[in-house]
C-alpha cells in the first residue's frame, strides 16, 4: 500500500529505557519499548489529521496492550508526538475515534457493543530502528501466515478502504 506524500515510513521502537533495543528484547515486554512506525510526509500532500484517521483504521485502539493473537506492552496503542501540533492533532483523532468506537453496534441497537479508545500519548524521546528484515514486512512476507491472516485483511477492510478513499489512495499490491 502507498499513500502519496508519505515519504518514508520506518518500523522501529520508542517508549522504552534501554538504548538501542533489538527485536528479541523488545518482544518480552521488558524493555518498556512499544512497537512503532515513525512516518516523514510532505504536509502538502497528506494531511496529518488523514494519517491519524488511517492509523485508528488500522488497528485496534480498544485493547489494552494487545493488537490481534500479540499481547504485552510492546503492542500497546500509543502515539508518540514530537512537537505541539502533532500532540494537538493526536488529541484531535482520538477523540475522533472515541466517538466512531464509542458507539453500540448496529445503530445503537446492541448493547454492551461500545468500546473505549485506550490509546495513549506520549512525547517522543529516542526513536530506535527496527532490524532491516521488519522494514516493509507485509510488502516482502506476503505469503507469510501472519501477513495472510493479519495484514491482508486489515488493509482489505472496509473501514481502512474507507478512509483511504476519503483521501483519495487506494489500498495497492506491494509493488504496484
Amino acid at each position: 500500500m502507498r499513500l502519496e506524500g508519505v515519504q518514508q515510513v520506518t518500523s522501529g521502537y520508542a517508549g522504552g529505557s534501554k538504548p538501542n533495543p533489538k527485536y528479541r528484547e523488545v518482544v518480552t515486554g521488558k524493555t518498556g519499548h512499544a512497537e512503532v512506525v515513525r512516518v516523514t510526509y510532505d504536509p502538502s500532500k497528506a494531511s496529518l489529521s488523514d494519517l491519524f484517521d488511517l492509523f485508528f483504521a488500522s488497528h485496534d485502539p480498544t485493547t489494552l496492550n494487545r493488537q490481534g493473537a500479540d499481547v504485552g506492552t510492546q503492542y500497546r496503542s500509543v502515539v508518540f508526538y514530537e512537537d505541539d501540533e502533532q500532540r494537538k492533532e493526536a488529541e484531535l483523532a482520538i477523540a475522533r475515534a472515541e466517538e466512531e468506537y464509542g458507539k453500540e453496534a448496529w445503530f445503537g441497537f446492541v448493547p454492551g457493543t461500545a468500546r473505549t479508545v485506550v490509546t495513549a500519548m506520549a512525547p517522543m524521546g529516542d526513536f530506535w530502528p527496527a532490524e532491516n528484515y521488519h522494514q516493509d514486512y507485509f510488502e516482502n512476507n506476503q505469503n507469510a501466515p501472519y501477513c495472510m491472516i493479519n495484514i491482508a485483511p486489515k488493509l482489505q477492510s472496509f473501514k481502512v478502504r474507507s478512509k483511504m478513499d476519503k483521501i483519495g489512495q487506494v489500498p495497492r499490491g506491494p509493488g504496484e
